[in-house]
């Protein structure tokens, strides 16, 4: 008999989930946009950012309010992580679990956040690049 508490290990060539690197979204909507599915919610504000210098002007940049992803509707096909400029979204071995509700298949940005862990750290394909590290995943 089988441990219902243990989660299951997704074979060798499995996708698992997609996972999400908060710092580096921007809210440019591309994932959203591109997705065949449209699976992927965004909310975002805009706040001001004063100006670096004396004769500089004040800029906009995105704050991310909401990102989540329906995974009853997902079907896997990653375009969202290849049309992310950013390297915001990751494929994560983690599964993401069953629910009888669906409702309960939408994951929001937390949760997305939380199966970053299992990513395995990129290697490095630049000698100029920094390297992603365990603190900058958190």
């Amino acid at each position: 008999m089988t441990d219902p508490s243990r989660q299951p290990v997704p074979p060798p060539r499995s996708r698992g989930s997609i996972a999400l690197l908060e710092a580096n979204c921007t809210s440019c909507m591309l994932c959203a946009r591109e997705c065949p599915d449209w699976c992927i919610e965004i909310d975002s504000h805009t706040e001001a950012v004063p100006a670096g210098t004396e004769r500089g002007r004040a800029r906009q940049h995105h704050v991310l309010d909401r990102f989540a992803i329906d995974f009853g509707l997902c079907m896997w096909c990653g375009i969202c992580i290849e049309v992310c400029p950013f390297d915001a979204l990751f494929w994560s071995p983690e599964l993401v679990p069953s629910a009888a509700d669906p409702v309960d298949l939408i994951a929001e940005r937390d949760v997305l956040g939380e199966l970053l862990a299992g990513v395995p750290l990129p290697e490095v394909l630049h000698p100029g690049a920094v390297p992603m590290t365990e603190q900058s995943r958190s």
